[in-house]
């Protein structure tokens, strides 16, 4: 198999992951409405993210050097996916812009209207949080909003345990 082939179906496999999020976000919200709805599906999101930041640990709670170069070099298809670009990466913090998203794309091409991208953003985004949550950092991000270039902008600080040194 060609390495074009294998990474058109990388971008399918997000674009799936992408539409499935969408489908299941539109049939909580008729069940449960939709705060209950972005509830339920970002605690599931932030637990798997849990799963993912145990391979950063070692990291934790203030190696942002180290989770720099981990967290990067583990961007899907060498970051292409994702195309993640590092604002900052000092001994204060590691602050990360991800310029592209497969799962925004996916929900732009399917036509959905920018509020429910925003809320799908939303929603998608707790996997980092979980992730470095788990890694023993602390962790904020800034989703994808209207009018905003690029996607999620990671802001990741010192975890508890760094206070405690």
């Amino acid at each position: 198999m060609s390495e074009e082939s294998l990474r058109r179906q990388l971008l399918e496999s997000f674009k799936n992951r992408a539409l499935l999020y969408a489908l299941i976000y539109e049939e909580l919200s008729q069940e449960v409405g939709e705060t209950r709805a972005e509830t339920i599906m970002k605690r599931a999101i932030v637990r798997r993210g849990q799963q993912i930041g145990q391979q950063f640990r070692d990291y934790g709670p203030d190696d942002f050097t180290g989770l720099c170069q981990a967290f990067v070099a583990n961007v899907p298809d060498d970051g292409r996916l994702f195309q993640p670009n590092v604002i900052r990466c000092d001994s204060q913090g590691l602050d990360i812009e991800l310029q592209q998203c497969p799962l925004k794309a996916a929900w732009e091409e399917l036509g959905l209207d920018e509020s429910r991208r925003e809320t799908l953003c939303r929603i998608a985004g707790e996997i980092d949080k979980g992730t470095f949550e788990a890694a023993g950092f602390e962790f904020t991000v800034d989703t994808w909003k209207p009018g905003r270039t690029g996607c999620c902008h990671l802001h990741i600080r010192p975890g508890p345990a760094a206070n405690s040194l």
